[in-house]
């Protein structure tokens, strides 16, 4: 791999985001048609040096807003879903090792991250009591190394990754992340999503057979949680921004769509669609839903944002209760409007030739990442009884 490039900051880094999103749309629907795997799109991606920006200054990254790196997710998301939610664990476990890793752990890891190696994630299994039930199992050897095993589901980006973080339990039951390698002896990446959306993440099975990990490649997860935190907020921010993206992206291919392709409705009296004021008012609607739910995007990120910079229990509920109702809100306005876009388009956008059920698949399989009704409830508990929501990497 030749060395990526160096983003210098915020405005860079949304710019390149830019010129990638407007790239990536071309051939979106026909990846997800045929379910071609975006190798070439996430290597483009990695030499972009996009994988970088939230590396901390002072081992060389840009180090960038936390609005700046939802915005970064949101453009990529309106052009494809998929290749927008393949790196989101990337940039949390660039953060698990932010806060919990040890200096030469942060110089060994952040060097590869700037180096364009991309992190995947082993996390979620499947058949267990919850989601926070982990099983899988990270036993102390005598020489102080570890060996892993286990067996994680929707682990999107190990595929693609060159380190896949694996989060495990120790001897004591604390949670901790192994960092392993693709190539690591005893372990296999299954290549069997058949998820209906968001088809090409390759989020499949990761299988860890008494995999050999060094000592110095183990981070304390569990440590994470025992004071005021921004790790859950942050990952649900990137999902939130994923969702708005979807939101934007569906409107945007709709008005396309009505524009150069629809019929007018014969009762409207007008020579083209988009004259259709019953049309101009739905479009007005699903555009405010747009509006809204960017709107509470950016002013989450700079809750976290505010977070960062002075971090107390409170400043941390804050931080959570606002990505939290972004998130709602993307959500609703991700699965609205994909679905909205045929209503509005008419019959011929049911073509499957179109590809444009793609962004209702992709926004229904998405939004069922964490249930939305929680977060609804810990925003009602926080707003009337001041009650702060609990520390998990899920709010």
């Amino acid at each position: 791999m030749s060395a990526p490039a160096v983003i210098g900051g915020d405005d860079e880094a949304l710019a390149v985001a830019a010129d990638l999103a407007a790239d990536f749309r071309q051939a979106a629907a026909e990846r997800d048609a045929v379910r071609r795997l975006p190798h070439a799109e996430l290597e483009r991606l990695s030499a972009s040096g996009l994988l970088g920006v939230n590396v901390p200054a002072e081992f060389g990254g840009a180090d960038v807003r936390a609005e700046t790196l939802a915005e970064v997710f949101r453009l990529l998301a309106t052009a494809d879903a998929s290749l927008a939610q393949i790196p989101q664990s990337h940039f949390v476990y660039v953060n698990v090792l932010r806060r919990q890793g040890t200096h030469e752990q942060q110089k060994f890891f952040f060097g590869e991250v700037l180096r364009g190696r991309r992190f995947g994630n082993a996390q979620s299994e499947a058949g267990t009591k919850h989601v926070q039930d982990i099983r899988t199992r990270l036993a102390r050897r005598p020489d102080g190394s570890y060996v892993l095993d286990g067996v994680k589901h929707y682990s999107t980006g190990a595929l693609f990754a060159h380190w896949i973080p694996v989060l495990a339990r120790a001897d004591d039951d604390s949670l901790h992340v192994a960092y392993v390698p693709r190539d690591a002896p005893g372990l296999t990446v299954v290549d069997d999503w058949d998820g209906m959306g968001q088809r090409t993440t390759a989020s499949g099975t990761v299988r860890l057979e008494s995999v050999p990990v060094p000592a110095d490649r183990v981070v304390p997860h569990h440590l994470t949680f025992q004071g005021p935190q921004l790790h859950g907020a942050v990952a649900q921010l990137l999902h939130a921004a994923i969702d708005a993206g979807i939101a934007s992206g569906a409107l945007a291919e709709a008005a396309d769509f009505v524009r150069t392709k629809s019929r007018p409705w014969f009762e409207s009296g007008f020579e083209t669609a988009a004259e259709d004021p019953l049309l101009v008012q739905r479009f007005g609607e699903l555009d405010l839903r747009v509006r809204t739910a960017q709107a509470l995007l950016r002013e989450a990120a700079r809750t976290v944002d505010a977070a960062r910079d002075d971090l107390t229990d409170h400043s941390a509920a804050e931080a959570s209760i606002a990505v939290a109702a972004a998130k709602v809100t993307a959500a609703e306005a991700a699965v609205e409007i994909g679905s909205a876009l045929f209503e509005v388009a008419g019959t011929r956008a049911a073509l499957d030739s179109l590809g444009l059920h793609r962004h209702w698949r992709d926004a229904r399989t998405h939004t069922l990442h964490d249930p939305a009704r929680w977060k609804v409830q810990h925003i009602g508990r926080y707003l009337l009884n001041g009650t702060r929501p609990p520390r998990h990497g899920l709010l």
